[in-house]
């Protein structure tokens, strides 16, 4: 039973909550960049070389000859799939790029923040060891004669 309560405990803390809303969403931000790579800026680029359809470059290791990835893997070729693998490099590329744009954007923010006036706060009151002092300092004043400080 201990074992089941600590793992509750572990899972409804905020790490673990904040941890799988982090890939939840990551998850569906890497299908937003899988589909602007695919949809966005591959065919430019694929017009710019000439037409040339970067998910259909492969290289078949089986011999036969195939028009595409897709006819290639439907015969049950064997094929690196350079160019899926560009198309990912580029994926992770903006993602990479996204999120640096983010985390720049966000240490700018903390910065303002922590640069921000702020009312200064009341001292603190003296310790009571140093107000022991003050009136040992006194009363050896006016035993002397002295005027208090």
């Amino acid at each position: 039973m201990k074992l089941i309560d600590e793992f509750r405990v572990f899972a409804v803390k905020g790490n673990a909550f904040d941890l799988a809303v982090g890939v939840i969403i990551g998850a569906a931000f890497g299908a937003i960049v899988t589909s602007l790579v695919n949809d966005v800026i591959m065919p430019p680029i694929g017009y710019l070389t000439g037409g040339i359809d970067f998910t259909d470059i492969f290289i078949n290791l089986s011999g036969g000859d195939y028009p595409s990835l897709a006819a290639a893997k439907e015969a049950g070729a064997a094929t690196i799939n350079v160019g899926v693998f560009l198309n990912r490099v580029i994926s992770f590329l903006i993602v990479a790029w996204v999120l640096f744009l983010l985390v720049r954007q966000m240490n700018r923010l903390k910065r303002k923040e922590e640069a921000a006036p702020t009312i200064p706060a009341a001292p603190p009151p003296p310790a009571p060891e140093l107000l022991v002092l003050q009136e040992i300092r006194d009363l050896l004043a006016s035993e002397r004669g002295q005027p208090k400080p």
